[in-house]
């Protein structure tokens, strides 16, 4: 299976990589735990069916030292106990952000202060940029349909 569009071999579509790849460092070098913003890119990646984020943040979350049963159970967090509260409200906050469509009222008020209990200011905003970024790599990987499996740790840098 190839993809429809070589995305890193399009100009315009490499320009867009470079800025998105850039807000994405921003939310990677902020203080927001880093095995917190790989399980939000998993679940994500996990909801909206996006194989190539999927193996490329499940590996990447490997390789940082994250354990095969945490990562075997993102997709069933809520009956996990190997989740910190702070995780559950990350991983919820996620979801509802994810599925924004889903539902008629968005992310609760509830999501949102139970996520502001375990995260400051500055997380939480690295947070939901971090749910809206994931999402859109999503998007651009499901529209050209980009090929998973081969994902290396590393690969991008």
């Amino acid at each position: 299976m190839d993809a429809r569009l070589n995305y890193y071999g399009n100009s315009v579509a490499a320009k867009f990589a470079k800025y998105i790849n850039s807000a994405g460092k921003v939310v990677g070098d902020s203080t927001l735990p880093a095995a917190t913003q790989e399980l939000v890119k998993i679940r994500a990646s996990q909801i909206n069916g996006c194989g190539f984020c999927t193996d490329m943040h499940t590996k990447d979350a490997t390789h940082a030292g994250e354990t095969s049963v945490r990562l075997n159970l993102i997709a069933a967090w809520r009956e996990a106990k190997v989740f910190t509260e702070a995780e559950r409200a990350a991983l919820e906050l996620t979801e509802q952000g994810t599925r924004i469509a889903d539902a008629a009222c968005g992310v609760t008020d509830e999501a949102w202060a139970n996520a502001a209990k375990h995260y400051d200011e500055d997380q939480l905003a690295a947070l939901v940029s971090l749910i809206a970024l994931i999402n859109a790599y999503n998007r651009m990987n499901m529209i050209i349909q980009q090929p998973a499996g081969d994902y290396q740790p590393g690969q991008f840098g």
